[in-house]
């Protein structure tokens, strides 16, 4: 196969857990091409051997598939070298089947490389990566952390308990302290005494819903799946400060992010570590949405548009921007109003996914121009003083500085 010659050093690494198999494709200075395979391991000292015999090629490029976590190690080792390596996504440089090897991959991603026919993905810079860790290990906690709750929901429930029909959330302070007295095994008087007054069920309802047949393996499991969520609350908030002292020097760039309708300050510096702060590396709105994977797809043959579902991308970002776009759907503003367009005739699930898709493409201006967000459809300064007008003129009554009869 013959491609026109865009760079005249290129390597291509074809990277597995225990070997990475290199390929350069040099041009001699007749115009003839040389070729130069090497193997390495896959231990440290290999990828600094990888790496210095790399750097000393001088080459224009060097290309690696994104195979897993294995391409990450190498790529630290060549940008210790002051190498920038290109990661690509495997399905842009699908090999030909019948002359599937390590070396034939390598040769491929050199050819390919070589003609300028590669993109590179979008790798952040290291600081950004080692908070990457923090972000990614705190979505795991936060999962777990519902998993247990959930489960301590169904334990009381089988215990007979019913106190999530009188509570709106079962682990809420008076709640989880109602939770607790039961597991040390108080009367339900003393349980009663515990419950807010906020609560708007009745005492008798409340009586009711905590009678039950509790076990003495009820009590075990209940008190041991306490512990735990509690165990990895505290886990979550040191998280939490670990990842926001990490991004202290993108104070700037959280608060305009907190902008946003549904962002809170976690959900921001969360989403800022996986796409970091600088747009140019997606170029425009699309590609960010193509490389988060919620934008429709493009499937179309013969004149006929078929299915179009999403695509796979980065799943920590779409995580995030689905928890956007649930809380943006209940706010005053015009992602509220898309939602309640879309849920009628796409459904919940497709709605909070468009919500998300236009959550993203709004961060991404907001980014780039480094403006905070403006709601096309709502002026938040008349509806704060529409909501407060009656609070501050009774202020000023009370204090003096304006009359009832003025008022």
């Amino acid at each position: 196969m013959e491609l026109s010659a865009l760079y005249k050093c290129v390597i291509g690494l074809d990277v597995h857990q225990a070997q990475i198999t290199a390929c350069a494709l040099i041009q001699q200075p007749d115009g003839s091409t040389r070729i130069e395979q090497r193997q390495f391991g896959g231990f440290a000292r290999d990828r600094r051997e990888l790496a210095d015999w790399a750097a000393s090629l001088h080459p224009d490029e060097v290309v690696m598939e994104s195979t897993g976590i294995y391409w990450k190690s190498p790529y630290a080792a060549l940008e210790a070298v002051g190498i920038r390596a290109k990661v690509v996504n495997a399905r842009h440089v699908k090999h030909v089947p019948g002359r599937k090897t390590d070396v034939g991959d390598a040769h491929w991603l050199a050819m390919l490389a070589r003609a300028g026919l590669l993109r590179a993905s979008f790798v952040p810079p290291a600081a950004l990566r080692e908070l990457r860790l923090i972000a990614r290990q705190r979505q795991k906690l936060v999962g777990q952390l519902a998993s247990e709750k959930n489960r301590l929901h169904k334990v009381l429930t089988d215990s007979g308990i019913r106190l999530g029909v009188v509570v709106s959330d079962l682990h809420g302070q008076s709640a989880r302290a109602m939770v607790k007295a039961i597991i040390a095994g108080q009367a339900p008087q003393q349980v009663i005494n515990l419950a807010s007054r906020r609560l708007k069920a009745s005492r008798e309802e409340i009586f009711d819903a905590l009678q039950g047949d509790l076990t003495a393996s009820h009590r075990f499991v209940l008190d041991e799946l306490m512990q735990h969520i509690e165990e990895i609350e505290a886990r979550i908030d040191r998280f939490d400060v670990r990842l926001l002292a990490g991004l202290e020097s993108e104070r700037g760039t959280l608060a305009l992010l907190q902008t946003i309708p549904g962002v809170d300050l976690i959900g921001a510096a969360m989403l800022l570590v996986e796409i970091g702060s600088d747009m140019g590396a997606f170029g425009s709105a699309d590609r960010l949405a193509s490389w988060v994977g919620v934008c429709p797809g493009n499937n179309e043959s013969a004149g006929k548009r078929k299915s179009g579902h999403t695509r796979k991308g980065n799943p920590y970002v779409r995580r995030l921007l689905c928890e956007f776009a649930h809380a943006a759907s209940r706010t005053t503003s015009v992602f509220k109003s898309k939602f309640q367009a879309l849920v009628v005739r796409r459904g919940y699930k497709r709605a909070i996914i468009a919500i998300g898709h236009k959550i993203l493409r709004t961060l991404f201006f907001m980014l780039k121009r480094r403006e905070h967000y403006r709601d096309c459809a709502t002026d938040y300064e008349a509806l704060s003083v529409q909501r407060n007008a009656p609070r501050w003129i009774k202020a000023l009554t009370k204090f003096g500085f304006i009359t009832p009869a003025s008022a």
